[in-house]
């Protein structure tokens, strides 16, 4: 992964910052070596139900939004944050416009080549969140301590020797195909696309990352940053792609700094001894 790559449009969705599952370290170093003209946050990337609960505030947390005030200053980059269920106190100041590079706003179209997609968080057609709140904190609360159950899981499993394993997916996954709960979303939302006169919808909300097409509608939604770490990316020729955190950011970082230690010793080392540049 190469830190000169630059793409038209970066869309994140679901990062929950505030929260202990959260990979908020993973999605900064993205962004970090990812740069963009076009970068849309597509939900809940604060998670307000859980800091309201027991959430916490960290400073890599912080660090996020530090790493998109970057974007905007090095790159001039337009950002376009969307609300979400779970940072839906926002609520109470969108649409919202700072300056020319920030805005936040329920639902966003966006024009790419030729082409048109309607952007939204995708809460709007789950009937559990937007009707019986309720039963969604419960959920909220059953899916943390499924994450929670994960963790030590895969700790037993790496102490075993084995590789990685998302329990929390597949059972997400398994009660979700009972009620074809995945399936009528796509539908929905492509349904919703296409009665805008929209050629695609980019979505998040479900956690499951996925770009196909759905009866001549463009489907796209860009996952999560608590267990998929996705995002979706625009080339600027118009083509659209899933693209994953991989420990090689993490490796490339890492590099980085070291390079950077040593360079900052060297300068010390002939600062205080500048015979050493002596050639004779």
């Amino acid at each position: 992964m190469k830190s000169s790559t630059q793409f038209r449009t970066i869309v994140l969705s679901d990062i929950h910052l505030g929260t202990a599952g959260s990979k908020a370290k993973e999605v900064t170093e993205f962004l970090q070596n990812y740069s963009c003209q076009k970068l849309i946050l597509n939900g809940d990337i604060i998670d307000g139900w859980q800091l309201k609960q027991y959430g916490t505030w960290k400073k890599k947390h912080t660090a996020f939004f530090k790493t998109v005030l970057k974007q905007i200053v090095h790159y001039d980059t337009k950002v376009v944050y969307l609300r979400g269920n779970h940072d839906d106190f926002l609520d109470q100041v969108m649409p919202l416009k700072v300056g020319k590079n920030f805005s936040i706003r329920k639902d966003y179209t966006l024009v790419s080549g030729t082409r048109t997609f309607y952007v939204t968080h995708g809460d709007v057609f789950d009937s559990i969140t937007s009707q019986m709140k309720w039963l969604a904190y419960l959920g909220d609360i059953g899916y943390t301590f499924l994450l929670w159950v994960n963790k030590f899981y895969n700790q037993y499993r790496a102490w075993r020797g084995l590789p990685y394993y998302s329990l929390s997916q597949q059972v997400k996954s398994r009660i979700k195909q009972a009620v074809s709960y995945i399936s009528d979303y796509e539908q929905k939302l492509t349904e919703l696309a296409r009665a805008r006169n929209c050629d695609g919808v980019i979505c998040g909300h479900i956690h499951q990352p996925a770009l196909h097409e759905f009866d001549g509608i463009t489907y796209m939604n860009s996952g999560d940053w608590v267990e998929s770490l996705s995002a979706l990316v625009e080339d600027h020729d118009g083509n659209w792609s899933l693209l994953y955190y991989t420990a090689d950011l993490a490796d490339d970082d890492t590099e980085k700094k070291v390079q950077k230690k040593i360079a900052k010793e060297a300068r010390q080392i002939l600062k205080n001894d500048p015979s050493l540049l002596r050639t004779d």
